[in-house]
């Protein structure tokens, strides 16, 4: 690729087709009806003694929901996606964090323990590994328990390949309490632009001493990380045309909310949408029992032009003397009619015999079925009925004596 080309791609991914005023009025609109909707009393006329408006309100998502012309197709869809927002979503005080680390958990658990923030250490509840996680948390009852412990889970990136095996449909089956990639190793250095070859001996890589990780990042560096991944905005891709991201709360100010939706919109269009702007159709917000608001809407609703026939037209395949293309032609028989008259029309009517086949067996003949003869029926049966109460009569006066 060369400079110019990659210098043109990253300006066309820079430019973002939504009007911040357009989506700065659908914040505004969507907060007040979901406050009003608060506020509104119930249908039966009763009230919540338990219900807290502000709380309700505060806890409310606001969900950006992007449609696209094809379907995305991610290998990688069981892990999340960050978008680092400049106002973070989880900022709670009473979050519960479960660290789940490469081998040894001793060093993270020292580190977390006496190297991180006052703040961030009360947060991380559990530091554990992926050999104690396969080994303590195999039975379904404790990844249960696990499961509701915890607010949010964290992966280290060279293990979150190998959680879903580890944490089953426990955590999998939702998107909710997904674990979350970061990094905790620090990037290897660059050399001529490219990083620097991993060092081998004997043909093998070097094994990292687990006692030293010494290609740990610092304790800030990875304090930092955690904190990002904690308020990042995750993207959970799936096999459609549909793709929702949370990007804050009702009761946040339309402002916030604005900007994270752009930030949002840029992030998932450049790095996650295959060809970009091109594929994109609409982009919505909503909360979680609202209507959607548009803030971009295409005017080319096809991804491929050469597809879209004008009116008035009918498509090549369908036009008379066009001939049809290979698929359509797959269910056409091939089979030769036989010659009506003329020679070679009985050969043609009886299937060609070739050398060494057998010839076939005729099918035998089922044995004619006895003619029914109604008047010979009746008889034995007025005989046999006549031999029963005969029967009878003997059995009752032998009753009698007795």
């Amino acid at each position: 690729m060369s400079k110019s080309t990659a210098v043109t791609k990253a300006s066309e991914a820079e430019v973002v087709p939504v009007d911040s005023a357009q989506a700065l009025k659908a914040c505004k609109a969507l907060v007040a009806h979901i406050k009003k909707a608060a506020a509104k009393p119930r249908e039966d006329g009763k009230k919540d003694l338990l219900a807290d408006e502000e709380s309700t309100v505060a806890e409310t998502p606001i969900w950006l929901t992007l449609t696209t012309k094809k379907h995305i197709h991610d290998s990688n869809r069981l892990q999340p996606g960050k978008i680092i927002l400049p106002h973070p979503l989880n900022t709670a005080e009473d979050t519960s964090i479960c660290l789940i680390t490469a081998d040894p958990q001793r060093y993270y658990k020292n580190l977390v323990a006496d190297e991180f923030p006052e703040d961030l250490r009360a947060k991380i509840g559990r530091v554990v590994d992926i050999s104690h996680l396969r080994s303590k948390f195999k039975a379904f009852e404790a990844q249960r328990k696990l499961f509701s412990e915890h607010h949010v889970f964290l992966g280290d990136d060279r293990i979150i390949n190998r959680l879903p095996k580890a944490l089953g449909k426990t955590f999998y089956k939702t998107t909710v309490k997904r674990p979350i990639p970061v990094v905790l190793m620090a990037q290897r250095p660059k050399v001529d632009g490219k990083r620097a070859p991993v060092a081998k001996t004997g043909g093998k890589k070097a094994k990292r001493d687990p006692a030293e990780n010494a290609n740990a990042r610092p304790a800030e560096e990875m304090a930092a990380e955690i904190r990002r991944a904690m308020g990042a905005a995750l993207v959970h891709l799936s096999p459609s045309t549909n793709t929702a991201v949370r990007v804050g709360y009702a009761g946040w100010e339309p402002e916030k909310l604005m900007e994270n939706v752009e930030t949002v919109v840029r992030e998932l269009v450049s790095r996650f949408v295959p060809q970009g702007w091109r594929n994109v159709r609409n982009i919505y917000i909503k909360g979680p029992e609202t209507a959607a608001l548009p803030i971009y809407q295409t005017d080319e609703l096809w991804l491929d032009e050469s597809k879209v026939v004008p009116d008035g037209q009918q498509a090549p395949s369908a036009l008379p003397g066009k001939a049809r293309p290979a698929a359509e032609q797959a269910n056409i028989s091939k089979k030769r009619k036989p010659l009506e008259d003329g020679p070679g029309a009985e050969e043609a009517k009886e299937p060609a015999k070739e050398e060494g086949d057998r010839p076939k067996k005729k099918a035998k003949k089922a044995a004619p079925l006895p003619e029914s003869n109604d008047d010979k029926l009746d008889k034995e049966i007025a005989e046999r009925k006549a031999k029963l109460k005969n029967q009878k009569k003997k059995a009752a006066g032998k009753a009698e004596v007795l």
